[in-house]
């Protein structure tokens, strides 16, 4: 088993290179990587050459000062992404505090909707965008609308605007950039709730509040047996959440809390929001990460790419040693000299004449009858068979213009040694396809080899 050689941040510097060669490759020095010596393999295996084009690519990055480009969209990206942190902890505190009123009452559940309500809108979206697998759902709205940003330089691209355009199309796209994007959408939320969380915390250490809730639409009992339902998992837990007394004295317009209540209420809204909004948002921010890291771990170029095939046959190229698998038989001996016969050999009487793969404008003489063509291996054993059976002479017929190889020979010497009378060939010639002298001689030569005779060889 081949050990993996490279990253997944190889192979984007790799797809970045591609970008500004199929676009700069005329401005570009390529002296460094002339003397890169051929692969060692004799097959071809993909995480070699993976590495074989990484080295390449370092070599073209160093030698035309590549590397700032390259790494410039990925930079781009982390400044991003911390302004999206640096927003949200924003949020997140306005959220908190603008819940909190001047009096020093708290109301839980507008709090509760402010701070879990667009977060749950936002996981519901999320979750349909991976389900259905809508990039612009998953991946968020803002994301795609940035995604525009490499192709500003669409008319007139440049190295960085190149390779930020490769970047986007391998870190942002497909299963790779959905992934990527659910990894910073939980970090928005995760941070989103973690600073509203910080900062009550922080104002009911510094500051004594009561809770309250209150509804105009909902029936009375509504938001009490809420309550019941979300302390429930913190209950399990071993925490103490308010009672029904607790949570009908603090409606709206009823008497004051005692330490008790206040302290039961500060439980229950810091255990619902880690339980139903930053340990949901922790366990899928970890699943995200593991899922982008795999598909980083399984993604590959696209060999079958022109820019790819050029490069595999120029840096995997490999010696081959050819070697004759058919050797010709009469390799190392002289050719006898071939007494051509009298011009006036004629056709022997009865000869049941064989075509040897002759197409149908060779023509044959008047008087004789192809009975067989042998074009297949099915037409050769039928043939075969045909002339066991004989006991007349048999001519075999082949275009003369046509260069008499070792497989033609091996025809021939198959059917001679099943005659039971010594052959005949003839060499059938077209009008259109005069039959030069060598041509013929050569043809005498095969004859000869076979166990036909000169005078057995008839020319027309």
């Amino acid at each position: 088993m081949s050990v993996k050689k490279y990253t997944f941040s190889d192979l984007v510097r790799i797809e970045q290179l591609r970008r500004i060669e199929s676009v700069k490759a005329e401005e570009l020095s390529y002296t460094s990587i002339k003397n890169i010596p051929d692969s060692p393999r004799s097959d071809f295996s993909y995480p070699e050459f993976i590495y074989r084009l990484k080295t390449r690519a370092n070599y073209l990055i160093y030698e035309n000062v590549l590397g700032d480009k390259l790494r410039q969209p990925n930079q781009q990206f982390i400044r991003a992404r911390r302004i999206c942190l640096i927003i949200a902890v924003i949020l997140g505190g306005l959220a908190a505090s603008h819940a909190v009123s001047e009096s020093s009452t708290l109301n839980i559940y507008w709090l509760l909707a402010v701070l879990l309500g667009f977060n749950l809108i936002s996981l519901l979206l999320w979750i349909s965008g991976i389900a259905l697998n809508l990039q612009s759902l998953s991946s968020g709205i803002i994301a795609q609308l940035a995604s525009w940003l490499p192709y500003r330089h669409k008319y007139d691209p440049t190295s960085a605007s190149l390779a930020s355009q490769a970047w986007w199309e391998n870190c942002l796209t497909g299963n790779i950039g959905k992934w990527r994007i659910s990894v910073l959408t939980h970090q928005f939320w995760l941070t989103y709730l973690s600073a509203g969380l910080v900062l009550l915390i922080l104002l009911m250490l510094a500051k004594q509040y009561n809770f309250i809730w209150g509804t105009t639409l909902l029936p009375d009992n509504t938001l009490p047996k809420l309550t019941q339902v979300l302390g429930a998992p913190l209950e399990a837990l071993g925490l103490k959440i308010p009672d029904d007394p607790q949570t009908i004295a603090s409606r709206i317009g009823t008497s004051k809390q005692d330490a008790e209540a206040r302290m039961a209420w500060a439980t229950f809204l810091i255990g619902v929001l880690i339980v139903y909004g930053i340990f949901p948002r922790l366990l899928l921010l970890g699943l995200s990460w593991v899922m982008q890291k795999w598909c980083e771990y399984r993604f590959k170029l696209d060999l079958y790419l022109p820019y790819y095939i050029e490069l595999r046959q120029r840096l995997m190229g490999r010696e081959v040693k050819g070697e004759v698998i058919d050797a010709d038989p009469q390799e190392g001996r002289k050719p006898a000299d071939i007494i051509r016969p009298p011009d006036n050999v004629s056709i022997p009487a009865n000869a049941q004449a064989f075509g040897i793969e002759l197409d149908t404008a060779t023509p044959w003489p008047e008087r004789v009858i192809c009975r067989l063509n042998i074009i297949d291996q099915e037409s050769h054993d039928a043939a075969i068979s045909l002339i066991n059976k004989m006991k007349a002479p048999v001519l075999l017929g082949v275009a003369a213009h046509r260069l008499p190889d070792r497989g033609v020979q091996r025809m021939i010497k198959e059917l001679v040694d099943n005659s039971n009378t010594k052959p005949w060939l003839i060499l059938l010639s077209k009008s259109s396809a005069p039959v030069a002298s060598a041509r013929e001689i050569a043809w005498f030569r095969l004859a000869e080899a076979c166990g036909i005779p000169a005078e057995h060889v008839i020319t027309r």
